[in-house]
């Protein structure tokens, strides 16, 4: 029989559940606060406030926005560089964790080793710039994908994935004729699709948010990434987008630069829906196992 709650644990539960209420607050109120400004008329917004609601529904903001193609523009690269950057990421991860995770590979434990070197320890951003440099990427749209191509820490996640598969899979499909690339694409990797899921969705996650990277190596302004176009506008107060400035637009510079964050941010969003379920089983399969 169940014994009667005590009363420290109804305490507990009180005040824990209070704490996640607070907590879920402080991480859902600022977006809340982003999203009405952005859709509230800017003379509402200039009297100041918190603003939880539009008071005075407007879309003066993404009119505005949508008024010049520089936003268009970075979102597209933006795009590009996310779907293009992810498959090469998860293609290289794939090629180089598959033959980790087999132990008659001559010489894994030394890439292993090197791997895991990577992790901590990095020759800095000057010498990753001139290694950028001399390959001839500066200014072009690889210098955000090439450089991170693979992930250490999701190739050994992943490698540990692989090494779950019943070799009996392999043995069989080598008995019929394939080759090592086609059990990794045939076989292999239709097992892995949690797995694959959960990486891509980490690598494009970091694909869409990066910004330091093209700071670095691109200057010509139309190659930048929609992150960079809203560090420009929200964190170093630039007031215009494209030609035209804050000013001469008419609208709150704040309602201007919530539309953007909402802009930069909902994309992204919208992945997780489709993906979030292959999370918890894509990496705690390829966690078990060391």
């Amino acid at each position: 029989m169940i014994q009667d709650r005590t009363f420290g644990n109804r305490l507990f539960d009180t005040v824990n559940a209070a704490v996640l209420i607070l907590v879920a607050l402080c991480t859902v109120l600022p977006f809340v606060y982003v999203l009405a400004v952005s859709f509230t008329d800017p003379h509402e917004v200039a009297k100041g406030g918190m603003i939880l609601f539009p008071t005075k529904f407007s879309l003066a903001a993404y009119e505005y926005i949508f008024s010049t193609d520089t936003l268009v523009k970075s979102l597209g690269v933006s795009i590009y560089v996310t779907v293009v950057g992810t498959f090469i990421n998860l293609l290289f991860t794939s090629l180089l964790a598959y033959p980790l995770a087999k132990p008659h590979f001559r010489g894994r434990q030394v890439i292993l080793l090197g791997v895991l070197f990577t992790m901590l320890f990095s020759g800095g951003m000057i010498p990753s710039y001139f290694v950028v440099k001399e390959l001839g990427m500066t200014n072009t749209l690889w210098s955000l994908m090439i450089p991170s191509a693979i992930s250490a820490f999701n190739l050994i996640v992943l490698r540990n994935f692989f090494q779950q598969i019943p070799d009996g899979l392999e043995d069989s499909a080598k008995i019929d004729g394939c080759s090592d690339l086609d059990i990794l694409f045939r076989i292999v990797l239709p097992l892995s699709l949690p797995a694959m899921a959960t990486f891509g969705l980490f690598y494009a996650v970091a694909h869409w948010n990066t910004f330091f990277s093209a700071i670095l190596y691109i200057n010509d302004h139309n190659k930048w990434p929609v992150q960079v176009l809203l560090r420009e506008i929200v964190i170093l107060a630039q007031s215009r987008i494209g030609e035209t400035s804050f000013e001469e637009s008419l609208i709150q510079p704040l309602t201007i630069r919530m539309a953007v964050i909402v802009f930069a941010t909902v994309p992204i969003l919208l992945v997780y829906p489709f993906l979030q379920k292959h999370f918890a089983k894509g990496v705690l399969l390829g966690s078990v196992k060391g």
